[in-house]
């Protein structure tokens, strides 16, 4: 099989069940978008506040992508197990101390002055989803491991009944079924329709497990010294990614500071730039894996072809979506609400959205090749430069100081996009020559 099939193979079950995960959030913004603007940007805020905390916890299991995959690609099947349960254990842990953090993250609103309606929904969305967040961070550990050992069928199964359980209770949850006693509850309504569903996508991966291990004696316990080797890398992960994510967490509350509609405009812009991320995410992970392998059997040479393969892969996909966004901004932003203000100040920014695709795709999967050589600190420090060096000053300076509002906001996280995704093409290039 061809690098590019072998790649393809595995990276399109992944990226297929990050376009689930992203489309339970989109039908969620979809449907809140018609309950009210208020709903629809609390929401936004809400997730943001929620994923920002989150991704720490997030990063520093995704230590898993560059330990497991290299121990499978060494042929240690049995290391890589207990590093598994190391990294569940990890995850429960770190899950704990990201729950309460989460409930406490809506303080933040009040410093910013975020409008009372958007701020009120906000804090109530936030309260109802802390109880998936070790759930899913959980989640994440299996993942990890079911993605490096190509066991990939139960990652779709759980997406795609995830989403058609979670479309079904968001209409009932969010707008009420008189029939049935069950009251409009709007944003918590929608959240509680999500916590669900991780819980459900969490029985799947454990009987994946389960099914994966038949006949294996149980690997032997994990040790401090494999949560410090999960740490080593993870930590670094979990940093890249606060950087990266946080960075839109700031724009959502700098929008919602700007007022109603630009908040609502920059969700949705969000929302659909986030769903095709998505798939390059989706890459990612896979590059992360093959790359992985490819180390772990001491084949330098094979980690470049495949990281350089991924980034094909990846870049394809990416300017096919580009020229969505350039010629369907309407069209799309008409799918989250039917207010033609609301669409028409969305435009823009997904016409902006447009030209920071590639850049966007090529830094997450750039990121998951380093992963899986394991140099997760310098995706933490291109993040943490490209987006707060360079592209939050430019988005303060156009969305205020130029008064360009939303868009100059956008422009400046395009800024901080592309030059992350430069330095770290160059540092993948560098480290496996």
């Amino acid at each position: 099989m061809s690098e590019l099939s072998a790649t393809v193979k595995l990276a399109l079950p992944l990226a297929v069940q990050q376009l689930g995960f992203q489309l339970m959030g989109n039908v969620d913004a979809a449907l809140l978008g018609r309950y009210s603007d208020s709903a629809l940007a609390g929401a936004g805020v809400g997730n943001n506040l929620l994923f920002a905390i989150t991704s720490i916890g997030l990063g520093i299991v995704m230590g898993l992508d560059s330990v497991v995959p290299q121990a499978i690609g060494a042929g240690r099947r049995e290391d890589a197990r207990r590093l598994r349960d190391a990294g569940v254990r990890l995850a429960v842990l770190v899950g704990l101390v990201a729950t309460l953090l989460v409930l406490a993250s809506p303080l933040i609103l009040e410093a910013a002055a975020v409008d009372p309606d958007v701020a009120h929904e906000a804090r109530v969305y936030v309260i109802a989803r802390a109880i998936g967040v070790v759930p899913f961070l959980v989640c994440v550990a299996l993942r990890s491991y079911l993605a490096a050992i190509d066991v990939t069928r139960p990652l779709l199964f759980a997406v795609i009944v995830g989403n058609l359980v979670n479309a079904a209770a968001d209409v009932a949850l969010i707008f009420g079924v008189d029939a049935l006693g069950i009251p409009p509850l709007g944003v918590i309504g929608a959240a509680c329709a999500t916590s669900t569903v991780q819980l459900m996508i969490l029985a799947v991966y454990l009987s994946a497990i389960r099914a994966a291990d038949a006949g294996r004696p149980a690997p032997g316990p994990s040790t401090r010294a494999d949560l410090a080797h999960i740490l080593g890398y993870g930590v670094a992960v979990g940093g890249q990614l606060f950087a990266e994510v946080s960075i839109f967490g700031v724009a959502t509350v700098l929008a919602a500071h700007m007022g109603k509609l630009p908040a609502a405009a920059h969700s949705i812009a969000l929302s659909i730039s986030s769903f095709t991320f998505s798939l390059a995410v989706g890459v990612g992970s896979a590059t992360s894996v093959r790359v992985g392998h490819a180390i772990g059997a001491g084949e330098f040479a094979l980690a470049r072809r495949r990281g350089l393969v991924g980034l094909g892969v990846g870049l394809s996909v990416m300017a096919t979506f580009a020229l969505a966004f350039v010629a369907l901004p309407a069209v799309l932003a008409g799918l989250f609400s039917a207010d033609t203000a609301v669409i028409a100040a969305t435009v823009p920014l997904l016409q902006i959205a447009a030209l920071f695709q590639l850049s966007d795709g090529t830094q997450a999967i750039a990121a998951g090749a380093l992963r899986g050589i394991g140099d997760t600190r310098a995706t933490f420090v291109a993040n943490l430069v490209g987006h707060y060096g360079i592209g939050l000053p430019i988005s303060l300076a156009l969305g205020f100081g130029a008064a360009l509002g939303a868009p100059g906001l956008w422009w400046g996280l395009s800024a901080g996009l592309t030059a992350t995704a430069a330095f770290l093409v160059l540092r993948f290039i560098a480290r496996t020559r």
